[in-house]
């Protein structure tokens, strides 16, 4: 919160993102996830009769990445950080003079008179 000219401006950076930019988030995780385990299943492939041992890593890297980018696409809304506060102090009045200072002394005047 920051004070502008005497009024209390709330910033919103504690707002949850949009669901569509959730879900393309999401769909962006799982498709890098996936392109990953395809380029470890073909360097298995490839490095079988070369390197055994990589082409065996490659291997088990492609066939737990589907589960794990399952799991990282359906993670959930994250949470915000923090929100901020719904409460609104009332304005403040000033404050009326104690009884203690004596009263200016009124004139009237009469209807007809100026």
């Amino acid at each position: 919160m920051r004070k502008h000219g005497g009024a209390e401006v709330f910033r919103i950076t504690g707002a949850r993102q949009g669901l569509a930019e959730d879900v393309r988030g999401r769909e962006r995780r799982y498709v890098i996830s996936m392109t990953v385990r395809t380029l470890s299943v073909i360097a298995a492939v490839v490095l079988w009769n070369v390197e055994r041992h990589v082409a065996v890593v490659a291997l088990v890297l492609g066939a737990l990445l589907p589960y794990v980018a399952v799991v990282i696409a359906n993670a959930g809304r994250e949470k915000p950080p923090s929100l901020p506060s719904t409460f609104v102090p009332a304005p403040t009045r000033p404050e009326l003079p104690s009884g203690d200072v004596p009263a200016e002394p009124r004139t009237e005047r009469a209807h007809g008179q100026s």
